[in-house]
């Protein structure tokens, strides 16, 4: 079973870099052990974030990390257990998120984030499924009038993004959701995102117009890859692949192979959960509904309304707990209209997040061959085409359409 490249992960960033190999002539292969894909690809807000221009840094107002230190907040939590763990690169991420190093990751990632929802529309549109994406954008609600007025002048300092959004009153907010309840006091609406009803149903429609140009889905552990002469090999449920470029888009796992080869990148996995809950009455939310101080956002979904968490940490392995999805919960119905939950536990997912908010897009430069796509943090499924295309365009060597050194693996050597 030989290739011109194997893609190590069938998620969202694996498969459209497949797409984007295949679209410029590579016969290509990806390989998972788990088909189909179930990670972070499928179970997040439905985004397509293009008015995301400022990465999430960490807080640096002492009130803030105070509040924080106390573990009780919504949007935030962490197990005790995961703090020596996770120090130094929360150190990292601190360092990271200073103005400066901020403005430098946001002028690094603009350029994705500006051709985000472009890119989703050629594969849209290829794949069929127009009606599963919604062009009305989003809406940040707010159930604080101060903090309202503060992210409303913040969202005038965008405008230099050529950002479109439209600053509601409750009024406002009551005439496009009439679920929303009395404790909003108003919102922003965000109209250039578009949103996705089912990021599963994307996800598996974009692989199979990756299977109808002649790609290959196999399961396989990427465990096992090794090189193989002058090209890298690993095993499959249909025997042994080998090509001479292997791309490794492992998501969470991604340094796991990585540290194999050993470049140390500092990868960390941010978990989230999501829950659907029934409509009532009033209905489906008619946009996704992300309230910022409670670091959760309520999106209407084909399986109903889909509640999704902010961040948690906790040591590898540990089982999935109830305490942030049980926060969430609690203020999202004081929002808007819940009913029951569809399902009798909550999905848990894990971003891979690197302390300088930006991914690991381009080669491993010790190992001809191997090349990276890995550590989108909150928007994989936003940067997952755009990210492909960079990626594709050097491994082709083709002129790319913004830098790629901000992305490289080096930064961390």
């Amino acid at each position: 079973m030989r290739f011109d490249c194997v893609v190590m992960g069938a998620g969202i960033i694996g498969i459209s870099t497949a797409l984007q190999l295949q679209d410029r002539g590579r016969h290509v292969c990806v390989i998972d052990r788990r088909l189909p894909a179930a990670g972070a690809s499928v179970g997040n807000a439905g985004l397509i974030e293009r008015s995301s221009v400022i990465p999430y840094a960490f807080p640096r107002q002492f009130s803030r990390l105070l509040r924080y230190a106390l573990n009780r907040e919504p949007d935030v939590r962490y197990d005790l257990d995961a703090l020596p763990g996770i120090a130094g690169w929360m150190f990292a991420y601190w360092m990271q998120s200073s103005s400066s190093n901020l403005r430098r990751a946001a002028e690094a990632m603009l350029p994705l984030i500006e051709r985000c929802v472009e890119e989703h529309d050629k594969l849209i549109e290829r794949s069929g499924i127009e009606k599963l994406v919604s062009t009305k954008g989003w809406i940040e609600i707010y159930r604080d009038s101060e903090k309202l007025r503060s992210a409303c002048g913040e969202a005038n300092e965008l405008k230099c993004y050529k950002l479109s959004c439209d600053f509601l009153s409750k009024g406002d907010l009551l005439q496009l959701e009439p679920g929303i309840s009395d404790s909003v006091v108003g919102g922003i609406r965000w109209n250039d995102p578009k949103t996705v009803r089912d990021p599963r149903a994307m996800l598996n429609a974009y692989t199979q117009l990756f299977q109808k140009g002649g790609g290959k889905v196999v399961r396989g552990d990427a465990r096992s890859f090794r090189r193989d002469g002058s090209n890298w090999a690993v095993e499959s449920d249909v025997g042994q692949l080998t090509a001479k470029d292997f791309v490794i888009a492992l998501g969470a796992d991604s340094d796991v192979i990585g540290r194999s080869l050993g470049y140390k990148v500092p990868l960390a996995t941010k978990r989230g959960y999501h829950l659907h809950f029934d409509p009532t009455s009033l209905g489906m939310p008619n946009h996704p509904l992300c309230d910022s101080a409670g670091g959760f956002v309520l999106a209407p979904m084909t399986a109903g309304i889909r509640l999704t968490t902010g961040i948690e940490f906790s040591r590898p392995g540990t089982p999935p707990g109830l305490i942030q999805i049980r926060r969430a919960e609690a203020l999202a119905r004081k929002v808007f209209s819940l009913g029951g939950h569809v399902e009798d536990a909550p999905w848990m997912g894990r971003r891979p997040c690197l302390p300088d908010m930006r991914p690991v897009i381009g080669p491993a430069p010790n190992h001809p061959g191997v090349w990276f796509n890995f550590g989108h943090a909150h928007h994989g499924l936003t940067l997952g085409p755009v990210s492909g295309r960079l990626l594709a365009e050097q491994m082709t060597d083709s002129k790319t359409f913004t830098n790629p050194s901000p992305f490289s693996v080096q930064r961390f050597s």
